[in-house]
């Protein structure tokens, strides 16, 4: 972010002009004040609401979701639990997709913002603190949906737990070799599920006293055309675990599929437990950790919307619990 030095430059005023102007001090004429403001705008510096030119700081009645992905389903479904209670509010939703890191830092530019929205949603994308500083002084209400920050509102599940919750009844059913199918880092959106279900798992496996073989650790996307590639190679090897916790249904997907077109059962040769209950995952008879995604798009909109009417409900901090759906998918090693 630019600061006051490059804006005065630009201005052709002094840094201390500059710092007098957007501090709303009177000594600036309004001419150079509004030179000025056009100034930060342009390099991206942080303004306050009420330093706008007219028009720009009123309410727009449309909410801004910043999500890396749509085809997903998680993402596909928080979206629609925004959009459902924004509907309901008679507001509107304007989205902010992208798949890149050059994408993400347009996205999250203030001139892209300013004005547009009366809110924000930022979905499962830890911002950066360049990110927090211009979203935040866009003077609106932001809400994280799918992580957990002090500076913002939050609404999140506790991934840690639902993936211990998942590792925990596999060492019940008598599993010992068990393996991880975990989401891969990308880049550009540094998401932190796949590090917090892999620490789920982990902490399981070291309460149980069973120690972690890094042989039976695959990654892919979380999606199921990755995970079944992955699952692939992975069937491949002689020494294979008895049950897999994968990160994502969708995961779990690839992975029975990979299964079944070696020759092999689920459960009697490989058990599965994935973490989402994908509507797809009953058809499949998949145990896994249930969340509500479309629930957590609602209760995300529904902080915004009440931040704007009150702005000291601002940041509110909302945990959603998971639940373990048990089907068909584990076999119990314990039983003889």
């Amino acid at each position: 972010m630019s600061g006051i030095v490059e804006i005065a430059e630009r201005a052709g005023v002094s840094a201390a002009t500059v710092s007098r102007a957007l501090r709303g001090l009177h000594h600036v004429n309004e001419r150079t004040r509004k030179k000025i403001v056009a100034a930060a705008q342009e390099l991206d510096y942080p303004i306050r609401p009420d330093l706008l030119p007219k028009g720009e700081s009123s309410r727009t009645n449309t909410i801004g979701v910043i999500a890396p992905f749509l085809s997903r389903w998680y993402f596909s479904q928080s979206v629609a639990g925004v959009e459902q209670a924004l509907r309901e509010a008679g507001m509107d939703l304007l989205l902010y997709n992208f798949a890149q890191i050059d994408a993400r830092q347009r996205v999250f530019q203030q001139k892209k913002l300013i004005g547009k929205v009366d809110g924000l949603i930022v979905m499962s994308l830890r911002p950066t603190d360049k990110e927090f500083q211009q979203i935040l002084g866009l003077g609106i209400p932001v809400s994280l949906l799918g992580g957990v920050d002090d500076r913002c509102s939050c609404v999140a599940i506790d991934d840690i737990k639902g993936a211990e919750t998942a590792t925990q009844y596999l060492v019940d059913m008598g599993h010992r070799k068990i393996g991880l199918m975990m989401g891969q880092r990308e880049l550009a959106f540094n998401f932190e599920v796949a590090l917090q279900r892999k620490k789920g798992f982990l902490n399981t496996l070291k309460r149980n006293g069973i120690e972690f073989n890094p042989v039976y650790e695959l990654t892919a996307d979380f999606d199921n055309h990755t995970s079944e590639l992955a699952m692939d190679e992975f069937l491949r090897r002689k020494d294979l675990p008895t049950a897999i916790f994968c990160e994502s249904d969708e995961m779990a997907f690839g992975a029975i599929k990979s299964i079944r077109k070696k020759g092999l059962r689920v459960p009697e040769d490989i058990s599965i437990v994935g973490f989402d209950d994908h509507e797809f995952s009953a058809t499949l008879g998949l145990t896994t950790v249930a969340q509500t995604p479309r629930f957590l798009g609602q209760l995300a909109a529904s902080q915004i919307l009440a931040a704007i009417e009150k702005p000291e409900s601002a940041l509110g901090k909302i945990s959603v619990p998971t639940s373990l759906v048990i089907r068909e998918s584990v076999k119990n090693l314990k039983k003889k």
